[in-house]
């Protein structure tokens, strides 16, 4: 059996639509329920801390591309930075919440705007985590000597889901025309974008490389019902027998099943045992904050971060505020996309030396996931 190789990313890219969207212009692009600006939007941009965000939809709400189109740009990019072609690809593992079909699946459609010719797939449908799940299967094809390029790319399209459409006529709007909060509040957090990276088994002829330590990935879905979720009302959420395929589509959409929604009362749950997977690593010694030089920490808002860095504060588990990068301001929440795009924003902003480890942590509360990844600077 051949050994296991040591595997480097060797290319990052990110794509962004179209130009960034200050908070004045969102419901210009996603869209006013009722025709009136939203009663909760002023507050959810205050406790997420975004600023600028790109969106697939233009100003009168059309769309400019599709979710796999972006994939395959941010594909391209990362290639481009490897100085590779699609053609030199042999593997591409791709991550989204939800495609641009319900079947097939998002990785034949990434292939299919990409081209390049025939290659392995992995295609990953769940939140945020998915990014890593992707990631993983990537790395392992290399690690195993299966693969000598390898991507893994994700994507999102959220902004689609936040048309009017997905609402009116809906029990997620009151007599008064106002949306529930459960619904609105993602509207003003969530973007649209794409990253990837490309692994290989050696570094760079020249420049920084990312030799990849560890992938981990815990999912506490047996201790939580769904957090974040699309695909069923939110009283009936935890019935898999009464999700929306049930009900038909019509009936479904009148129930408020078609929407995506987040509750925030078990969020708070879920942040805590994010945090309590992280402490228990750090006990375990499989991350050293002492040694962790950057920290890349995917949150959907500001206001997260802060819940987040109150449970590390007296813990042995709090990497220092200096060493933490986000980008979340100037592109808003990516979904399973932030990750890549916050890495390809921290290698350009040239805080990286040889020798350093980054840590990148990618939360997922939509049924309780957390990954972890660790990365070495090699030149």
């Amino acid at each position: 059996m051949n050994e296991l190789r040591d595997v480097y990313i060797t290319g990052v890219g990110a794509h962004l639509p179209g130009p960034p969207v200050a908070s004045a212009a969102i419901e210009d692009h996603i869209g006013r329920i009722g025709g009136r600006d939203s009663a909760l939007g002023r507050r959810a941009l205050r406790w997420n801390g975004v600023e600028t965000r790109h969106y697939a939809l233009d100003g009168q709400g059309r769309p400019t591309t599709s979710n796999a189109a972006m994939c395959a740009e941010a594909v391209r990019a990362a290639l481009d930075h490897a100085a590779l072609t699609p053609n030199d690809l042999s593997f591409l593992a791709t991550a989204t919440t939800q495609g641009d079909y319900l079947v097939p699946g998002h990785g034949t459609n990434v292939h299919g705007e990409l081209g390049g010719g025939p290659l392995e797939l992995a295609s990953f449908q769940s939140v945020c985590g998915s990014a890593l799940m992707a990631a993983k299967s990537a790395w392992l094809s290399v690690r195993a000597g299966e693969h000598d390029i390898a991507a893994a790319a994700a994507s999102e399209f959220s902004s689609r889901w936040f048309r009017p459409a997905f609402y009116e006529g809906s029990a997620l709007v009151d007599a008064k025309g106002r949306l529930r909060p459960e619904a609105d509040y993602l509207r003003f957090t969530l973007s649209d974008g794409a990253g990837a990276v490309v692994m290989e088994p050696s570094p760079r002829p020249t420049g920084l490389s990312l030799r990849v330590r560890f992938i981990d990935l815990i999912s506490l879905a047996d201790r939580f019902d769904p957090c974040m979720w699309a695909g069923a009302a939110p009283e009936t959420r935890a019935d898999p027998l009464s999700t929306w395929a049930f009900s038909g589509p019509l009936a479904a959409h009148a129930q408020g099943a078609i929407a995506l929604l987040q509750d925030f009362e078990l969020l708070k749950r879920v942040i805590r045992a994010w945090v309590g997977v992280y402490l228990q690593k750090v006990e375990e010694r499989r991350i050293e904050p002492a040694r962790i030089d950057h920290l890349l920490c995917h949150y959907s808002a500001r206001s997260l971060r802060t819940e987040i860095e109150a449970l590390l504060e007296s813990t042995a588990g709090m990497i220092p505020r200096d060493r933490w990068f986000s980008n979340l301001s100037t592109v808003g929440n990516v979904g399973s996309a932030s990750i890549w795009v916050m890495l390809e924003a921290f290698l350009r902003s040239g805080r990286l030396s040889p020798g350093q480890q980054v840590l990148c942590v990618v939360p997922e509360s939509g049924r309780a996931l957390v990954g972890f990844m660790l990365l070495e600077a090699v030149e």
